[in-house]
This record gives structure tokens, C-alpha cells and sequence, in this order.
């Protein structure tokens, strides 16, 4: 390729809504252009950069034996009716209608796609395992895209789908893909980590995400230094932090604390630490009203009542949303409006408790609460909280009553290692992949079923497992960049290396030798790009160093008289000398590094 054939649109600054640094330098390295919220044009730069993604994931899935297909963009709302989640997935489910009036969805994933494939074609244990893939358009109506391609609504998924004949194949279909994912974000340059997570909408029961280590990473992941653990810290157990309750020392006394609603700020003004008191958090669960046998309306349900709860966590510790909504009876909550929190406690929030309320509330504590002593805590009275109150004297025990326990908070550094060998670490990272493990829970809802090897009819085992195309190559460059730009790890650049001559328009010898190279280096097999667009040096540097090309070679007339032409490597910009006739074998030692 040469650069006058070629489209090249860097630009000097960022637009003024690119708020992390892979947005920034996509943007000017002319890799995307925003068209929309969350929807970019990949120009040609970036585009080579997705599709070397897209020959790695295709060559280990290949090596894993799964077999590729391309399901329509466009699906009927049939099929997500039929599995539930019509109604289950929420606004980011883009519905729309044909001239019909027939109802369709713009595809955030294709479970009800390839089930309804599975169920038409395999018939028999026979055709199992089985395992298909596509690398397709999604959309997702995202409430508020952003950080470019790593938070848009349109972008490009590579999703797979394994059926086996019992959990135990599941597992193995599980277990293979978990490689194959291990082996591409390897072959592709990243450094990550493959963590424990939540199933979230897709299902299932078993997931790993597959997280590049990154300090702008949307998620938090807990590991630890000293074992094999690591989980995003929406599904890292925390273990309780106080082994066993201690006697009452204190005697509970209503305090003032006026103009005082944090948690922060009650034990600032009482001299306490912040571990030492209980924060209050009100959820809502909605009862809807059961649907009566024949009613095929498609109106809402409608709401005929609702419970109030009240969740305790220690005073410096966050809620995991994630662990609440697995408590018995909180699934589908909401966080309860005030009006519902003064009929219920007789106050505004902040000076929330669990004595004294107005109106009965289902009470769930987190572990280390439930063996807090003396601890302070809000006394359903505004300006007032508890100080010294206890377990089982001034209230109920938990776990002995109707008070509840229940792993409810984050972890935090520092806490114990579930796996009992170390202390928990927290780094932030940016998911690019994940697997799950599904069972039978689409299978079984959409009637996908076989005849196995004693005659019954069973439901297919299922595995999903997911890499964001467009979203790894922006991980990468979080965690790839420098003051300069980017800097890609080879497997997934634009180019190899490129060729920088200075004055190819008005040099013979310099045209010849860059010419001369650029053939040598195509022969050899390298993506090598030709900048003849006779830019000043200045500006013709800086634009590959923006670019983020692993390796440039720089032809000049001074060099030549010399017979030698200059290597840069992108990474650490570090140039040496070499001579022309042996340009070749140190192209081939320096890419091996890059």
C-alpha cells in the first residue's frame, strides 16, 4: 500500500466529548468518525485494525472446531417473546415495526436466533457437539454512549454457540472456548485477565469475562497476588470482616446529630471511625398482579402492591447491587422513592434505622454487620442517630429472627481472599470478552430439543461466548499509548512497519531505495505501508507515531551516501542505524519484538 492511494485524516486535537484517551487518539488518528451518539464510521486505518482482530478470532476458532455463520441484523419479535426476554431486556432493546405493523428487534445478541437454528437442524446426539459463530453488527440503545467504540450502541460482536448433549459436554464446549478466548487476547498483544462474573441478562450459570488490565476500565476486578483468584467485583464473595460478634459495652443512647446525613459526617462529629456505624439503604420490590389463565393482553401489569425493605451495610462499604437483587424477594428492585421511606420510617433519608420504624420493612444485613457491637446508626428521627446499639438486645438478632443475612457489599482492598490464601487486590479493567455457561435455559424455553442415545427426548446443553470486535481494539489502546499516540502491539496494527523516505519526490536515489525496500518487504510477507505523500519530516513522523505503526524505516539522502537507513520502533521510539543491504533481516529481528 501507498500512502497517496490511501486515506490518511489524522487530526492535531480531539473532539471535545472524547473523554478517555482511546476515543481521543481513534478520533485523531483518523480511525473513526462519529456520526452519531454511539455510532461511528470506521474509516479505512481503523478498519485494518478490526479486521486483523477478526482473522485472529476466525483462525482459533477454526483450531477450537466451531464453524461460521451470519444471522440477520433484524430479528422477529417472535422469538423474544417466546424466550422471555421481549419483555426482560429493557430499553436497550431497539423495537421496531415493519410497513406491517409486525414487530421486530434490532439484534444486542442472537440466543433466540441460533436456538431456533439448533432446534430445526439437530435432531439427534448424533450431531453433537456442535459449535457456531458469527462476527455480526449489534445495537444496544445504550442511555448514554460514551468513551467512543468502547461504550457505543452500534458496534460489532463476535458471538458463539455450543450445544452439547448433557452438562458434562457443556462444560468441555465451556472449558475449550475459555482457551481459544485465552489464546486470542494473547495472540492479539493485551495483558489481562480472565475473572469470575455475573451472568446479567444473558443467563446462565457459569461466566468468566475476560478483562484488559487498564486504569480507564469501567470495571473493577478483585484478585489475588498470592493465588488463582480473580472475580469482577460484582461477584467477588465478601467475607465478613469481624469472625464473631463481641458483648455490649456501650448503652444505646438517642444522639444528636444535626444537619449530619452521611455516614462520613455522623462519625466525624462523634469521634467514631467510619466502621463504625451502619448505613441504611431503602429498596422497593413492586407485587404485580397475577396474570389469569387465557389473558393474552399485552397491556403492563398492573401494580397492586409493594414491599419495603431495608438493607444494612457498615458505614464504610458500598452496596453490590448485583449480590441484592440475588436475596430471596428482591429481585427486580427499585430504590424506594422518599415518600415511600417516610411512610414506612417517619423521616427523610439519612437518619434511617432498623428500631422504631412506622410501618413493618423486611430487614436484610450484610455479614460483617451482622456481628457489629456498639455500632451507631440512624434512629428514624430527623437530627437523631443510635450510639451503642447491639445485636439481640436492642433488636433482633440476625440470622435468629426475621432479620436476614446475606453477602451484600463490595469488596474492598485489603478484605480476605474467598479462596482463603491472601488479601484482595482491585485493578480496573475494560471487558472484551466473555463466556457463559447457559444449560437449558434457552433450550427449554424455546422447545430446542434431541433424541439421545436411550430414545428420550432431551433439552440441548448451551454455552455463549462473546468478544467485542470493535471494543478490544480501544482497549488496547488504553493500555497501549504514550504522549505520542498509540502504540499497537503488531498482531492487530495497521501496518507492519512503514516506510518514511524524506524528499521521495524530489530525490532519484531516495524514490529508488524506498521503492526498492517496499518491494523487498511485500515479498517477505510484511503489511508494509509506503508514505509518499512528500510531507515536511516533521509532520510525516508524527503522523505514524499518532498512528501508532510498530516499526518505521526512515530513507534519507544523508543515510544513503552512507549506505545506511534508520529502524524506529514505536514503543520506547527507540532509532538505530542499519545498512541498506541488511534492512530486510533487521526488519525481521525488530518486528519479533513488537
Amino acid at each position: 500500500m501507498k500512502a497517496s492511494q490511501f486515506l490518511i485524516s489524522t487530526l492535531k486535537e480531539a473532539p471535545a466529548d472524547a473523554e478517555v484517551i482511546s476515543h481521543q487518539l481513534m478520533t485523531r488518528a483518523g480511525m473513526i468518525r462519529k456520526l452519531a451518539g454511539g455510532v461511528y464510521t470506521y474509516m479505512p486505518m481503523g478498519l485494518r485494525v478490526i479486521r486483523k482482530v477478526e482473522a485472529i478470532i476466525r483462525e482459533e476458532m477454526a483450531r477450537a472446531g466451531a464453524i461460521e455463520l451470519l444471522m440477520p441484523v433484524i430479528q422477529p419479535a417472535e422469538l423474544w417473546q417466546e424466550s422471555g426476554r421481549w419483555e426482560q431486556y429493557g430499553p436497550e432493546l431497539l423495537r421496531i415495526r415493519d410497513r406491517h405493523q409486525r414487530d421486530f428487534i434490532v439484534q444486542p445478541t442472537s440466543e433466540e436466533v441460533i436456538t431456533d437454528i439448533a432446534r430445526q437442524e439437530i435432531r439427534s446426539y448424533r450431531q453433537m457437539p456442535k459449535n457456531l459463530y458469527q462476527i455480526q453488527t449489534k445495537f444496544r440503545d445504550e442511555r448514554r454512549p460514551r468513551f467512543g467504540v468502547m461504550r457505543g450502541r452500534e458496534f460489532t460482536m463476535k458471538d458463539g454457540y455450543s450445544f452439547d448433549r448433557n452438562r458434562e459436554a457443556a462444560l468441555a464446549s465451556y472449558q475449550a472456548m475459555f482457551e481459544a478466548y485465552t489464546r486470542i487476547f494473547t495472540r492479539s498483544g493485551l495483558t489481562f485477565r480472565a475473572v469470575a462474573a455475573d451472568t446479567g441478562s444473558i443467563g446462565g450459570s457459569a461466566s468468566h469475562e475476560f478483562q484488559v488490565i487498564a486504569e480507564t476500565g469501567e470495571d473493577a476486578i478483585a484478585f489475588c497476588p498470592d493465588s488463582d483468584f480473580a472475580a469482577n467485583v460484582e461477584l467477588a464473595e465478601a467475607l465478613p470482616l469481624l469472625t464473631e460478634r463481641a458483648d455490649p459495652s456501650q448503652s444505646m443512647v438517642k444522639t444528636a446529630t444535626p444537619d449530619r446525613a452521611k455516614c462520613e459526617d455522623v462519625a466525624e462529629l462523634l469521634g467514631l471511625p467510619l466502621s463504625q456505624t451502619v448505613k441504611s439503604l431503602v429498596l422497593a420490590v413492586d407485587v404485580l398482579e397475577p396474570t389469569k389463565d387465557g389473558d393474552d393482553s399485552v397491556r403492563a401489569p398492573r401494580i397492586i402492591g409493594t414491599r419495603i425493605w431495608l438493607l444494612l451495610v457498615r458505614g464504610d462499604h458500598e452496596l453490590n447491587e448485583i449480590k441484592a437483587s440475588k436475596v430471596p424477594g428482591l429481585k427486580g428492585f427499585r430504590f424506594a422513592t422518599e415518600a415511600e421511606i417516610v411512610e414506612h420510617f417517619g423521616c427523610p433519608p439519612g437518619y434511617l434505622g432498623p428500631i422504631g420504624t412506622v410501618r413493618p420493612v423486611s430487614i436484610v444485613v450484610d455479614r460483617t454487620v451482622a456481628n457489629m457491637s456498639d455500632f451507631v446508626c440512624g434512629a428514624n428521627d430527623t437530627g437523631y442517630h443510635l450510639t451503642g446499639v447491639n445485636w439481640g438486645r436492642d433488636l433482633p438478632a440476625p440470622g435468629e429472627s426475621e432479620i436476614a443475612i446475606a453477602d451484600l457489599r463490595n469488596v474492598v482492598d485489603g478484605d480476605p481472599s474467598p479462596d482463603g490464601k491472601g488479601r484482595l487486590a482491585i485493578q480496573r479493567g475494560i471487558e472484551v470478552g466473555h463466556v457463559f455457561y447457559l444449560g437449558t435455559k434457552y433450550s427449554e424455553a424455546m422447545n430446542a430439543a434431541f433424541v439421545d442415545e436411550d430414545g428420550k427426548s432431551k433439552p440441548i446443553e448451551m454455552g455463549c461466548y462473546g468478544i467485542g470486535v470493535t471494543r478490544l481494539p480501544a482497549a488496547a489502546i488504553e493500555q497501549n499509548h504514550d504522549d505520542k499516540g498509540i502504540i499497537w502491539p503488531r498482531p492487530i496494527a495497521p501496518f507492519d512497519l512503514v516506510i518514511t523516505p524524506l524528499g521521495y519526490l524530489r530525490s532519484e536515489n531516495v524514490r529508488k531505495a524506498a521503492d526498492d525496500l517496499y518491494d523487498q518487504f511485500r515479498q517477505a510477507g510484511f503489511d508494509v505501508i509506503l508514505d509518499n505523500r512528500d510531507e515536511r519530516p516533521g509532520a510525516m513522523f508524527a503522523d505514524w507515531e499518532l498512528i501508532g505503526v510498530p516499526l518505521r524505516v526512515t530513507v534519507g539522502e544523508r543515510g544513503l551516501k552512507e549506505g545506511m537507513v534508520e529502524l524506529t520502533v514505536r514503543r520506547g521510539l527507540v532509532t538505530t542505524t542499519v545498512p541498506l543491504g541488511g534492512a530486510l533481516e533487521a526488519v525481521k529481528d525488530s518486528l519479533e519484538t513488537c
